[in-house]
């Protein structure tokens, strides 16, 4: 059974802060929510950030590669001028920082491993040991590690078996009760535009939660709601509030 918050803060504070930032995640808690979503990427020096793009440019200015860039001149970089004059000073965090904000602020994690091309199997390893270590004789509730890339949650699986995974899919392939076994996963993660009233019934009948990104319609988010979807990602936090569900 799915126990954790039903509408997901899509990285960290959706359309309202510059994505995948602390502000975002202070945006975020502040309106309420209690569960996030973030990419996790390594850079040059193989260091895990929380930043979506593989290149520089979008959120953070710059050029370049982010898996060609060393962290500490990252850290230096505006990530947060493109969305508003007010965050210019808003930099790139590290996971870690990450992780001590969301566990520091009760916000339960989905943590989507991200890797750069080629580099799969390596970030999967290194989100999973860092996470792994951070959460080392506690008893705070784990995350839940992601991926579209397979290879990287599987590498994080044999890493950290114990910290529990969904599959991640644009459209929910057919031998999806096949992929959940496989890495032994506890959810399903989809874009809710091909997800079905049958095939969400199908899945909630195996016993796996379901989650849907990028929800931001209230009459949709209510609809997948109705269909036994256990979570949605939206960027629309004022509308499809914390307490929405």
């Amino acid at each position: 059974m799915w126990s954790h918050p039903k509408i997901i803060a899509h990285r960290g504070g959706g359309s309202l802060a510059p994505e995948n930032t602390l502000a975002a995640f202070e945006c975020g808690f502040n309106l309420g929510f209690r569960a996030v979503e973030f990419d996790v990427m390594l850079t040059k020096d193989l260091l895990p950030i929380v930043v979506h793009d593989e290149e520089l440019g979008r959120t953070i200015a710059g050029q370049g590669l982010i898996c060609e860039t060393l962290a500490q001149d990252l850290f230096q970089l505006d990530a947060g001028s493109w969305f508003a004059p007010e965050f210019a000073k808003t930099r790139v965090p590290s996971y870690l920082q990450v992780l001590k904000f969301c566990t520091q602020h009760g916000i339960w994690m989905n943590v989507e491993i991200k890797p750069a091309k080629g580099f799969e199997e390596i970030t999967g390893k290194i989100v999973a040991e860092v996470t792994r270590d951070f959460y080392l004789n506690s008893t705070l509730a784990l995350p839940l590690f992601s991926s579209f890339a397979l290879d990287a949650l599987g590498v994080a699986q044999s890493m950290a078996p114990h910290i529990p995974r969904g599959v991640l899919f644009d459209q929910v392939p057919s031998d999806w009760q096949a992929r959940i076994s496989e890495f032994e996963a506890v959810s399903l993660h989809t874009n809710h535009k091909h997800l079905t009233a049958e095939l969400a019934g199908a899945i909630k009948q195996a016993g796996i939660g379901l989650s849907c990104y990028t929800v931001n319609e209230p009459v949709r988010a209510r609809e997948l709601l109705g269909w036994g979807v256990d979570a949605l990602f939206t960027d629309n936090l004022k509308l499809i509030a914390a307490d929405f569900a």
